[in-house]
């Protein structure tokens, strides 16, 4: 286990303010973007914002499982992004209509 003291303890803790308050920003574009892609795009930032917080919050309490669930938040937000571009591609095409 890693002991953090000093300055790295205080770097850790401004980098999880810091990426939670850009959690925060990419949610509020989230919820007001004026279209879908920027919403979608809005919402794999908050995924990847997640995945360094998960990172910095391991190192800071020493425990390496929140390691491995940011990387399957990260597979999880990058198939989630693949299939709804795939979708938005679908109905702009008219492909997605149903008759």
């Amino acid at each position: 286990m890693v002991s953090l003291e000093g300055p790295l303890l205080w770097g850790a803790l401004l980098t999880l303010f810091l990426l939670s308050a850009s959690i925060l920003a990419a949610l509020v574009r989230v919820l007001r973007g004026p279209s879908l892609a920027d919403r979608v795009v809005a919402l794999d930032l908050v995924a990847y914002l997640a995945m360094g917080f998960l990172m910095t919050y391991a190192i800071l309490v020493g425990e390496s499982t929140y390691i491995d669930a940011a990387l399957v938040l990260g597979l999880l937000a990058f198939l989630g992004t693949v299939a709804v571009a795939r979708y938005i591609e679908r109905i702009r095409s008219g492909e997605g209509v149903v008759q």
